[in-house]
């Protein structure tokens, strides 16, 4: 999955627009868009300021995997899983 496709998942789970988002980043709302459908590339600054917004690590955005972490394997399935039924039931 692209990294606009992630910060969009990650932007609805949180239940907010892309226009109030991009007010917090702050940023243009169209270029926030942008990002989201992976025509604009984010700046290290809005990388940031988006993973604070959604209380996420930058870590889950590019899918650094935690090796230390026992449920790792777990929460990548479980996430395959939902993928999975979105794409089959959302059409």
């Amino acid at each position: 999955m692209d990294i606009g496709s992630k910060i969009r998942d990650l932007r609805e789970d949180a239940d907010l627009s892309q226009k109030e988002i991009s007010a917090m980043i702050p940023m243009n709302q169209s270029n926030y868009s942008k990002i989201e459908r992976n025509v604009q590339e984010p700046s290290l600054f809005q990388l940031k300021r988006i993973a604070e917004i959604l209380h996420i690590d930058l870590n889950k955005l590019f899918e650094i995997e935690d090796k230390s972490d026992p449920y790792t394997k777990d929460i990548i399935f479980a996430r395959k899983i939902k993928k999975l039924y979105e794409d089959t039931y959302n059409d």
